[in-house]
């Protein structure tokens, strides 16, 4: 390794450090404050890199990772969420009756497999990446266990998410394998395998299956969803914010780099199942979401929605033609990071209010209600992340739906393009539900005083949001030269 690779490395080495700071910062004094800000301060640097590096020359830093325009704007999208993240964690924790230091440093080793996952192109360095993210989020998910505030929800949320995720991964792990008894190696470039293939192509169509079902489990595709509503309402809602976003971020890119890198039977088997996937996600999602009467439930089967109108852009990479490629990348790559902004809106107002009442995690709507008239900036917060998620005009969430229609257009995928208007349809009417419940009279006392880091982190949020739907083109222009 050079110090040209080394240099390329160093948003992943700024990550890696926040952790061990942590450890020997904890060893000595423990400061909720401190501690977070270390964390906060770490993730902006990392980001901050990521960003000045666009344009330099892609790295091979070993087989393992690349070092790509690709992986440096969407590593710093993850790096971003983990920022919200641990900037709204701290709220939540500070009412909390746990310890909070240690949450940071599981906080830094997640959003760290998660960045090592958007620069992987080899298996091994994809499950190194998908497993550190994970079992580091099975002790986030459960870590309000031993609170006397939400101990059963948490509890079971973290049971599921930890035996649901270990199956996951052992269905990759089982696909991964067959794939290299075919090929012989771990790359995922098999287009080129020295020496030709070691066993029949069958080996690799099912190793490819196995590995699409336990991708699926991460992504909520249905029928892999089952845990999904059931994590989303009992973690802390700073856990199902990362969650949401930086966990799907993160295996969607990897995914959109393994189909660059797929080929004949070994592709239409793959996008065979992903059609199948995208059509059942967009039905169930949606019709299950029309009945919850918990927003974090909602959002789950909300979420499901979401990533089955994604799979439109992964199924329009089977046209020839590097255009077709190039379009549908381009779309699952806005979608990603539009998604990510307003899921991000929804989650911070969540947390906020359930820093102030447990209430809002764990009951129902109508929690919320007259929430607009006492909490203003918290209840316009959310009605402009349900816009964004429903679409509408002016706000990131449109951006990301125009694109995935060009996309399903461009490449005639008229089914998926019906189903994917069909449900946005229906996603409108439970966005406007949660919207019409925050504007009913109140019914009990909300007047609480937010404090002025809250605040600032709404306010960016909401202005992301906004400005990502009414001036998208430097994101355009982003994405554009990171696919080029």
């Amino acid at each position: 390794m050079n110090w040209v690779e080394l240099a390329s490395l160093i948003p992943l080495l700024l990550v890696a450090s926040i952790s061990v700071i942590l450890l020997l910062l904890i060893a000595f004094a423990r400061s909720h404050k401190l501690t977070c800000w270390v964390t906060c301060i770490g993730f902006a640097l990392a980001a901050f890199w990521a960003f000045s590096q666009m344009g330099d020359t892609p790295q091979q830093v070993t087989p393992l990772l690349i070092i790509d325009d690709f992986s440096r704007l969407l590593g710093a999208v993850v790096l971003l969420v983990s920022l919200a993240c641990a900037w709204m964690s701290y709220a939540y924790l500070e009412t909390a009756d746990e310890i909070c230091e240690e949450y940071y440093i599981l906080l830094s080793l997640a959003a760290l497999g998660a960045c090592v996952l958007v620069s992987s192109n080899h298996f091994a360095s994809m499950f190194i990446g998908l497993e550190l993210m994970s079992v580091s989020l099975f002790a986030m998910v459960g870590y309000m266990a031993h609170s006397k505030q939400q101990v059963s929800m948490t509890l079971e949320a973290g049971v599921k998410y930890m035996v649901l995720s270990g199956v996951s991964s052992s269905f990759l792990l089982f696909g991964v394998a067959l794939i290299y008894a075919y090929a012989g190696t771990l790359t995922i470039d098999l287009k080129v395998i020295s020496g030709g293939p070691h066993l029949q192509s069958g080996y690799l169509v099912v190793g490819a299956a196995l590995m699409l079902v336990g991708v699926a489990f991460k992504m909520s595709w249905v029928p892999f969803h089952m845990w999904t509503p059931d994590v989303y309402q009992g973690a802390p809602a700073p856990v199902t914010g990362f969650l949401a976003a930086a966990v799907k971020v993160a295996v969607f890119a990897f995914v959109m780099r393994w189909l660059m890198m797929a080929q004949g039977e070994y592709l239409n088997g793959l996008l065979l199942g992903l059609t199948l996937m995208a059509v059942l996600s967009m039905i169930m999602g949606n019709l299950l979401a029309l009945r919850q009467s918990n927003l974090k439930r909602l959002l789950g089967y909300s979420s499901i929605a979401h990533m089955g109108y994604l799979i439109v852009t992964l199924a329009a990479t089977a046209p020839d033609g590097a255009a077709a490629l190039s379009t549908a990348l381009e779309g699952a790559a806005i979608y990603l990071i539009t998604y990510a902004c307003m899921t991000m809106l929804a989650f911070a107002v969540i947390s906020q209010l359930a820093a102030k009442d447990r209430r809002f995690e764990s009951g129902t709507l109508m929690d919320y209600e007259g929430l607009l008239f006492q909490q203003p900036l918290l209840a316009g917060s959310l009605i402009l992340a349900m816009l964004a998620l429903a679409g509408m005009p002016l706000t990131a969430g449109f951006i990301g739906k125009y694109y995935l229609v060009l996309v399903a257009v461009d490449s005639q995928l008229w089914m998926l393009l019906g189903l994917l208007v069909l449900g946005s349809s229906l996603g409108l009417y439970y966005y406007l539900r949660v919207i019409l419940v925050l504007c009913k009279p109140p019914v009990s006392d909300h007047h609480w005083v937010l404090g002025t880091s809250e605040k600032l982190l709404l306010m960016l949020l909401m202005l992301a949001t906004l400005w990502l739907g009414i001036y998208p083109t430097p994101l355009i222009e982003w994405v554009q030269f990171a696919i080029a």
